[in-house]
C-alpha cells in the first residue's frame, strides 16, 4: 500500500513537471514573439521617422525655392520701378530747363515792351507839348473843351430821346396805373382781408374763456406762439374769434381749440401736443384735397410737391371764391373748350388747375402769383407749355399758343360767373340772407336754400298747400320778387319742389 502511494507521488510529481516544462517552453515562446514584435515596431517607427525627415527637407527645400523666386520677382519689380522713375526724373528736369528757357525768353521780351513803352511815352510826351505849343492849350483845358462839348452833345441826344418817348408814356401810363392798382386792389383787398382772416371757434359756456387765457395769460400765449394765429377773446358770447393772415395756421389753431375744448384739459404740454396733431391732420387733409384734385382733373404725373401746393389751395380764398374749386372749374372748362375746337385737352385742362398754383405761396413768398406760379412749374417739371399758360392768363406775356389762350378765357368766364367775384363775401351773403328771406315771407314754405353761389333758389313746400299750378305761382311771384328788390348779376333760378311722402310702420 505505502508502495503504491510512493508510485501515485512519482507520478504526480512527473506529471506537474512536465506541465511546468511545457508551460515554461510556452512562456518563452511568447516573449520571443514579443521581442520580434518590438523590434518591428522600432523598425517601422525608424522607417517613419526617415519618411517625415525627408519629407520636411523637401518642404523646406520647396519654400526656400518659392521665397527665392518671389525675392527675384521682386528686385526685378523694383529694378522697373526704379528705371521708371529715373525716366520721369529725367523728363521732369528736361521740363524744368524747357520752363527756364521759355522764362527767360519772356522776361526778354518784356524787357523789350517795357523798353518801346517809355519809348512811346517820350513820342506822346513830345507830340502832347507840340500840340500844345501849336494850339496855345494846355492838356487839361483840351479835356475841359472836350468834356463840355461831350456834354453838350449828350444833353441834346437825352432830350431828343425825351421828346420821342412822352407821347409813347403818356399813352401807356394810364393802362399801366389801372393794371398796377387793380393787382393791388386784388393782392390787398382792406373788407375781403377781414373776412377771410377770421375765424371763429364757438365755446360751450363763457368759463372756458378764463381756461383758454390760463394763469397769467399762459395757455393764450402758448397757443399764440405755437400757431402764428392771434387769438381774439372779447364780450362775444360763447366764442373766440381766431385771426391770422395764413389760412392753414388759422384752420391749424381753429382744429387745436376745438380738440382742446372737447378734451377739457388745456395747459401748454397738452397745447404743444394738440397744435402737433391738428397740424398733421391739416398735412393730411392738404395732400388728400391735392389728390382728389388731381385725379378729378385726370392728370397724372404731378410732382408731390406741386400735390402737396394744390391742396393748400384748398383753404385759399379770392373774392370769397375758394381757389381749389376755381382751379378745377377753369380746368374742366378749358378741356371742354379744347375739345370743342379741337385744341390738345391735356394740355388745356392739365395747365387750367394749375394756373394759379402760386396763390398757394404768394401770401408767404415775394412776387406776383403768376411769377410764383411759374417757378414752381418749372422746379418741378412741368412741360413749357404749361409754364406758359400759367405765364400768359393774366397777359403778363402774350399767349402764343391755343391752350394758353383758352385758359385765360376759362380763368374769365370761371371768374366772372354769378355770384363769383362780382361782390364783397360780406354783400354776397347779405345777398342769399335776403334771397332766402323774400322766400320765408310766403306760406307753406318747409325749406329755401339759395345754392350754386346764389344763381339758383330751392323752394320746399308743404304738399298739401299746393297743388301744380300754386307752385308754379309761387316760382312766378317769388322771381317777381327778386327782380323788383335786389340787384345781382346773371340769372337766378327760382325752382319749386313739392313732394309728399306716405310712410307706414310694418309691426
Amino acid at each position: 500500500m505505502t508502495n503504491i502511494l510512493l508510485v501515485g507521488a512519482v507520478i504526480s510529481v512527473i506529471v506537474m513537471a512536465v506541465v511546468l516544462i511545457f508551460q515554461n517552453s510556452k512562456v518563452k515562446k511568447t516573449l520571443t514573439d514579443l521581442e520580434y514584435q518590438k523590434k518591428s515596431v522600432e523598425e517601422k517607427e525608424n522607417l517613419l521617422l526617415k519618411e517625415a525627415r525627408i519629407k520636411a527637407k523637401e518642404e523646406l527645400q520647396n519654400e526656400r525655392d518659392n521665397l527665392l523666386e518671389e525675392e527675384r520677382e521682386r528686385r526685378q519689380e523694383f529694378a522697373r520701378l526704379e528705371q521708371k522713375l529715373n525716366s520721369k526724373e529725367d523728363m521732369l528736369e528736361n521740363k524744368i530747363q524747357e520752363y527756364t528757357d521759355k522764362d527767360l525768353q519772356v522776361q526778354k521780351k518784356l524787357d523789350e515792351l517795357l523798353e518801346k513803352e517809355d519809348y512811346l511815352a517820350e513820342i506822346v510826351q513830345k507830340q502832347t507839348e507840340e500840340l500844345e505849343r501849336i494850339s496855345g492849350l494846355s492838356s487839361e483845358d483840351a479835356k475841359n473843351m472836350l468834356l463840355e462839348q461831350l456834354k453838350k452833345d449828350l444833353a441834346y441826344e437825352q432830350m431828343q430821346l425825351i421828346r420821342e418817348n412822352e407821347a409813347k408814356i403818356k399813352e401807356d401810363a394810364l393802362e399801366k396805373s389801372k393794371e398796377i392798382l387793380s393787382t393791388t386792389m386784388q393782392r390787398c383787398m382792406i373788407e375781403q382781408v377781414v373776412e377771410t382772416t377770421v375765424s371763429v371757434v364757438s365755446l360751450p359756456n363763457d368759463e372756458m374763456k378764463g381756461r383758454i387765457i390760463g394763469r397769467e395769460g399762459r395757455n393764450i400765449r402758448t397757443l399764440e406762439t405755437l400757431t402764428g394765429v392771434d387769438l381774439i377773446i372779447d364780450d362775444t358770447p360763447e366764442a373766440v374769434v381766431l385771426s391770422g393772415f395764413d389760412p392753414i395756421r388759422r384752420e391749424i389753431a381753429k382744429l387745436t381749440l376745438e380738440k382742446l375744448i372737447t378734451d377739457g384739459r388745456i395747459h401748454p404740454v397738452r397745447i404743444e401736443e394738440t397744435v402737433e396733431k391738428a397740424r398733421e391732420e391739416v398735412d393730411k387733409k392738404i395732400w388728400r384735397e391735392g389728390e382728389n384734385a388731381a385725379l378729378d382733373m385726370g392728370v397724372m404725373g404731378l410732382n408731390k410737391e406741386l400735390i402737396k401746393t394744390l391742396g393748400r389751395l384748398y383753404y385759399r380764398t379770392s373774392y370769397g371764391q375758394n381757389v381749389l374749386k376755381h382751379s378745377l372749374e377753369v380746368g374742366h372748362i378749358a378741356g371742354m373748350l379744347a375739345a370743342e375746337i379741337g385744341a390738345n385737352i391735356e394740355v388745356a385742362k392739365r395747365a387750367g388747375l394749375l394756373h394759379d398754383i402760386g396763390k398757394a405761396v404768394d401770401q408767404t413768398q415775394e412776387g406776383t402769383h403768376i411769377q410764383l406760379g411759374v417757378e414752381l412749374a418749372t422746379r418741378y417739371g412741368e412741360k413749357p407749355e404749361i409754364v406758359h399758360a400759367i405765364e400768359a392768363h393774366h397777359d403778363d406775356v402774350v399767349a402764343n399758343s391755343i391752350e394758353a389762350v383758352l385758359v385765360k378765357i376759362a380763368d374769365a368766364i370761371s371768374a366772372g360767373r354769378p355770384g363769383a367775384r362780382r361782390d364783397t363775401l360780406e354783400i354776397y351773403i347779405k345777398r342769399l340772407q335776403k334771397i332766402e328771406e323774400i322766400v320765408n315771407s310766403y306760406e307753406g314754405i318747409k325749406q329755401s336754400f339759395a345754392v350754386q353761389a346764389g344763381r339758383e333758389v330751392r323752394i320746399i313746400v308743404q304738399a298739401e298747400m299746393f297743388d301744380d299750378l300754386a307752385s308754379q305761382k309761387l316760382a312766378r311771384d317769388v322771381a317777381k320778387r327778386i327782380e323788383e328788390e335786389l340787384d345781382y348779376p346773371g340769372q337766378i333760378r327760382v325752382t319749386v319742389v313739392r313732394e309728399f311722402r306716405a310712410v307706414e310702420l310694418a309691426k
